[in-house]
């Protein structure tokens, strides 16, 4: 849980690096520190926009796809949301969504996530 905090940092500093670039290609005659910190400023004020800053984590989604990579259904994992990690077994897996059934939940249910957006890591087998 402690790595998904890094994660999210990381998505930060690669859209301001992303938007500094694309500042960069547009207003040439800008010096480049100028167009650091207003890069800077504008990604601060974008992560104050909800929506946008959950759906935007172009980092911890590839992060994310490539550890839950090898789950299959039947498969024990961890699903580690933010405040914390819960044990699951997953019962489908659709492309870039995975159903998952937690101990506490009845046989029918199910809770449908995308791997982009929580990691489902696989637990250990003994």
């Amino acid at each position: 849980m402690s790595r998904m905090r890094w994660l999210r940092w990381l998505d930060g500093a690669a859209t301001a690096l992303a938007l500094w670039l694309m500042l960069a290609l547009v207003l040439e005659g800008v010096p480049p520190i100028a167009l650091a910190v207003t890069s800077l400023v504008l990604v601060g004020v974008a992560a104050f926009v909800s929506p946008l800053r959950r759906r935007w984590r172009p980092i911890s989604a590839l992060v994310a796809l490539s550890v839950s990579r090898g789950v299959r259904p039947g498969d024990r994992a961890w699903l580690v949301l933010p405040e914390r990690a819960e044990p699951v077994i997953v019962t489908a897996r659709r492309r870039l969504r995975v159903v998952v059934a937690r101990p506490d939940q009845g046989p029918s249910e199910g809770l449908e996530v995308r791997r982009t957006r929580v990691l489902v890591v696989p637990s250990r087998r003994d």
